[in-house]
């Protein structure tokens, strides 16, 4: 049997914006470049993607050759969460998941990918993975196998989304999460625990927060630009401040989540008067969106330069406004997600809206 010649690698590399807040670029979606030909593309949350996979003979074959194809996940944070391993607070088994197995023309894809996937086929060995209606969670490394009896060639391919962190606490103050719930808390805020690699970059762009929060493989952490007494003290240097993998049912901190760029459109709603909380709910509906979440005004803010010094309701019960252009009577003097907290729902305040496309 002529062996496989090793496949090709190819990489794809999603990531956030470069530089500081203080100078930001806003840009939607994804980032994708191919190695192999060195042409990159731009894709939003929504759209499709294209993971690359080739394989040849050497020397070609007389006659074609049954070959069977599988693609495979790994989710970011690099291991699947289950609720046995939660409850031992113990690092889950890493294991992936199919994706699509497919053998000649025949083909299965499997969970939450199921009518989502297929494959290219553009040219003879052409077994790249198009990933349609792509979603916070597809993020990760995706392994494509290239089986010939005992022959196995793999290539992996890295899909990481481009969006924002932003620290998340509970209405009822900080440290009332268990890994499960700050999981849960995240999600509610169209939001995913943020991995490792997401809190890095954002502290590499100046995200600065002296509170711990899990993160998605189990760890807790904080950054810290300005090192200070009370956030590890003024003797260690900036960085991440990590207490390691915690208890994931007994020890309660807040969360760090990671949301990313819209399918629809988040904006403040024009109302001749300010709202109660129940109030804003009712104006969102009536304006045919719904009151947005946490994790919708942090992506309008950092994707798509949503700049607003009015305070308004979001969906959590808290009040925030998004400033990307820092001035006068707009809070500090750096762009952010201005937050008051969880004021009395009888309050009267602005509301913010997301309507989808």
């Amino acid at each position: 049997m002529t062996p496989l010649r090793p496949l090709a690698a190819a990489w794809l590399l999603l990531l956030l914006v470069p530089g500081g807040l203080g100078s930001p670029r806003y840009n939607n979606g994804f980032y994708y470049h191919d190695i192999s030909d060195g042409h990159g593309k731009e894709e939003s949350r929504g759209s499709s993607v294209i993971l690359p996979c080739h394989y040849r003979y050497e020397p070609e074959l007389s006659a074609p050759r049954r070959t069977r194809i599988k693609w495979s996940w790994l989710p970011a944070g690099n291991r699947l969460v289950d609720e046995a391993d939660a409850a031992r607070a113990l690092p889950s088994v890493v294991r992936e998941t199919e994706v699509m197995v497919a053998m000649g023309n025949r083909h299965r894809s499997y969970g939450g990918f199921r009518g989502r996937v297929r494959l290219r086929r553009s040219t003879p060995g052409d077994m790249s993975l198009v990933i349609r209606g792509l979603q916070l969670n597809d993020t990760g490394r995706y392994r494509c196998e290239v089986i010939d009896g005992v022959e196995d060639q793999s290539v992996t391919v890295d899909l990481e989304m481009r969006g924002v962190v932003f620290p998340y606490y509970s209405q009822h103050g900080r440290y009332h999460y268990n890994f499960l719930e700050a999981q849960a808390a995240c999600e509610e805020q169209d939001a995913t625990l943020a991995t490792f690699e997401q809190l890095f970059t954002a502290w590499e762009e100046g995200l600065d927060w002296c509170n711990a929060g899990w993160l998605v493989d189990g760890t807790v952490q904080y950054p810290i630009t300005m090192p200070r007494d009370g956030c590890g003290g003024v003797a260690l240097g900036p960085g991440l401040r990590s207490y390691g993998k915690r208890h994931r049912l007994l020890n309660r901190y807040d969360a760090f989540c990671f949301s990313a760029s819209l399918k629809g459109t988040v904006y403040f709603l024009k109302h001749p008067s300010n709202l109660t909380f129940v109030e804003a709910l009712y104006a969102c509906n009536g304006d045919g969106g719904n009151i947005a979440t946490v994790g919708q005004i942090y992506a309008g803010w950092r994707l798509t330069g949503l700049d607003r010094c009015d305070a308004g309701w979001l969906a959590d019960g808290s009040v925030r406004y998004p400033i990307t252009k820092p001035r006068a009577n707009c809070g500090p003097g750096e762009p952010g997600v201005r937050s008051f907290g969880f004021p009395p729902p009888d309050q009267k305040y602005g509301v913010y809206c997301y309507r989808m496309s």
